[in-house]
Formats: C-alpha cells, structure tokens, sequence
C-alpha cells in the first residue's frame, strides 16, 4: 500500500512518578516540547465487520483524499483495525492496518486513517460502524498529553486498565523507512531513559482489557500483566 504510515513503539510507565520523571526529560532535552494539546478520550475498538461495507457508507462524510484511504486500506489491507474516537465533542474514524506480523490493533509499522466525522456523535458514528456488521471489542477511557520533540511524536497516555503509557510515533511517507523511523525513535527512547513495552506483554495486556473491559472503562484502576 501507498501513503502514510505511522511508527509507533510503546513504553509502559505504570505510575504518576514514572510519568511524571518522562515529562521532566521531556524538557530537559527541549522546553517548548509540550504539551501541545491535552484531551480526554473515548475509544471504541470494534472487530469482525465488513471493512468494504464501512468505508463506502462512511467515504461520503470524509474529504475527497480521506475517502480514498479508507477506501485504500478497506480494499488492500489484509489485517484491519477499526476503532472510533470521542474527544472534545468530536467524533473521529480510525483505522489502522498492519504491515508485517504484528497486529493491525498494536503493530509498530501501520498505515493509518484518523479523521474526523463532521455532524455525527460518538454514539452515532458507533451505530455507522455496527451497521457494516462489526461487535464491539472493547471500550477504552483516557487522558492524553501530547509532545514533539523534532519530528517524533509522543503521546502520555493515563489509560484506565493499563496506567501510564507512553507512545512514540513518527510518521513516514515511504514504508521501506521503517526501520531508519524505528531506529530514531529507538534512540530518543534510549535518551529519555525508557523502555520498548513488548509485543508480546502488549498483546496480553490487550486480550486481559478486551475481556474484562466494563471493569475498567472510564474507571481509574489498573491492572498488571507480565
């Protein structure tokens, strides 16, 4: 496939101090890094469906190169996944498919859509999403502040289930720069003094929420997984 594509690695921090030690680094390195927005979000991750189906009822809402990705990725991608997202009253479509082995819903290499759905609720966009013949998977709360340092992204996430986590992303034009992306993003975690959060740890910890997920959702536990 053509296009964007996102890197992202995830670093778990667990606690406010773990995160709060990243912030401080964070500034260390530049002090006009952030946060360059904040938010509370909804997050709805959907499975099964038809993808085809969802791009063309959803294609008409979005601007014309928009409508060609989700078009794009519906047609193309082989492992797709399709989640919603409430923030500050705005109701936006995401999906996100993989390239290589990883999974589409936490992969490092992805191409994605995010764009916003103008005139739809959350709750209305959902019921577009459930038309095409998707389930809920699970529901996710959070609260985001957003960094840049250079062109590398990095999202703290307060996550109910999981706690801290923060999130690495920079974004390519070409997927054959994955590595070099990876490799930079790499060294900026190196320098931050934080650690890669596994695929492995990540997928569980995935599959732990997915199945206990009205436990945890806009609640302020946390569970831990090894």
């Amino acid at each position: 496939m053509s296009g964007s594509y996102e890197v992202e690695i995830k670093s778990l921090l667990g606690s406010a101090e773990s995160a709060k030690q990243l912030r401080q680094r964070i500034f260390e390195i530049e002090s006009n890094a952030g946060p360059i927005a904040t938010s509370s979000q909804l997050n709805h991750y959907f499975e099964k469906g038809n993808p085809e189906i969802l791009a063309e009822s959803i294609a008409p809402r979005l601007t014309n190169e928009e409508a060609a990705l989700i078009r794009k990725i519906a047609n193309e991608a082989t492992k797709i996944s399709v989640r919603t997202r409430g923030a500050d009253g705005v109701a936006r479509i995401v999906l996100k498919a993989s390239l290589g082995t990883d999974s589409s819903a936490n992969g490092v290499v992805r191409a994605e859509l995010d764009a916003v759905v103008p005139n739809l609720t959350l709750d209305e966009l959902d019921a577009e999403v459930l038309s095409a013949g998707y389930q809920y998977q699970a529901k996710w709360s959070r609260a985001r502040e957003e960094y840049r340092l250079g062109d590398i992204a990095i999202c703290l996430d307060k996550n109910a289930g999981y706690g801290y986590l923060a999130e690495f992303e920079k974004v390519i034009d070409d997927a054959d720069a994955a590595d070099i992306a990876k490799a930079d993003i790499v060294a900026l975690m190196d320098r931050l003094n934080v650690e890669e959060l596994s695929q492995d740890r990540l997928e569980r910890m995935f599959a732990h929420y997915n199945a206990h997920w009205p436990e945890y959702y806009g609640s302020e536990k946390i569970f831990i997984i090894d």
